[in-house]
């Protein structure tokens, strides 16, 4: 009869084999559970999670517009304006609407996103960024563009009608001795006078109207020139008393001041040059080329 195994024997090949089968099949152990996020980190990580979901800033519209069509047009006009004018364009395009485009918008790229307010109120902090910032900075800037360029597109369109009537008549042949080819009457200088001198000095003294209505509604609606570091607001739904928090207010000073400034030195040339086109016409020399 066989005795039964000493504790020092040696094992069975084939058990010790599927004790390693088992040990290699447990399952692996879990991480430990990550550490509960903070309310402000949720909403770090939802809005980061929100912008990776958005297209690229080609494929979207609003970066895609630009001020191209506008400047063609109104290159038409600069062929036709005094140098007054001519100086006022050059202001128009360089020291505003490409310091709102290139500059402006990265400033205020992240206005309602950092606007912080200390509570956790739902709807207080969307509540008072509307109560203090109803319309942006940028959009209201480039509305007071479109209204300011608005009468200097009434002065391209005479012009163009003006030379469809030209066209017109040297087709019929009334005015075929003055123009070589239509190719002339394209690139001839349209006079300040009659109708045409009307349309340039009323366009003249709507940009000013325009001008200054903006900039008055620019101090109403923001109480100032300057951006605050802290606002206070108890609009409802807030509970109480909040403080909130307003994302590079001296950079967005510095930047307010600026266009102010520009809007200013416009007003200060359309004012001149609307006095020098009333000094010509009572003179008796607005018939010329001005």
């Amino acid at each position: 009869c066989g005795r039964p195994n000493a504790p020092g024997a040696l094992r069975s090949p084939g058990l010790s084999a599927s004790r390693q089968r088992r040990s290699t099949q447990r399952a692996p152990r879990q991480p430990p559970p990550a550490p509960a996020q903070t309310p402000r980190e949720r909403t770090a990580a939802t809005r980061d999670l929100a912008e990776r979901s958005l297209p690229h800033s080609a494929d979207r519209p609003e970066e895609k517009m630009d001020w191209s069509t506008l400047q063609t047009i109104l290159g038409g006009v600069n062929k036709h304006s005094t140098s007054i004018g001519k100086i006022w364009l050059t202001v128009l395009f360089i020291f505003r609407i490409m310091i709102l485009v290139v500059a402006a918008k990265e400033v205020w790229g992240d206005e309602q996103a950092d606007f912080i307010c200390n509570t956790l109120q739902p709807g207080c902090k969307n509540v008072c960024y509307d109560h203090y910032f109803p319309i942006s900075h940028i959009r209201l800037w480039a509305l007071q563009l479109i209204f300011v360029s608005t009468p200097a597109l009434l002065v391209a369109m005479h012009v163009a009608y003006r030379r469809h009537e030209k066209k017109r008549k040297f087709i019929k042949g009334e005015i075929k001795s003055e123009f070589k080819d239509i190719e002339e009457i394209k690139t001839q200088k349209v006079r300040i006078e009659g109708s045409l001198w009307w349309t340039y000095t009323s366009s003249i003294f709507f940009r000013v109207i325009f001008e200054a209505v903006f900039m008055y509604v620019f101090y109403i609606m923001y109480d100032g020139f300057s951006m605050q570091r802290l606002v206070k607001c108890n609009a409802w739904p807030c509970p109480n008393t909040v403080d909130c928090f307003v994302s590079r207010p001296t950079e967005k000073t510095v930047f307010t001041v600026f266009m102010i400034a520009v809007s200013g030195i416009c007003i200060l040339l359309n004012v001149t040059e609307l006095c020098y086109l009333l000094i010509r016409y009572c003179s008796g020399k607005s018939k010329k080329p001005v």
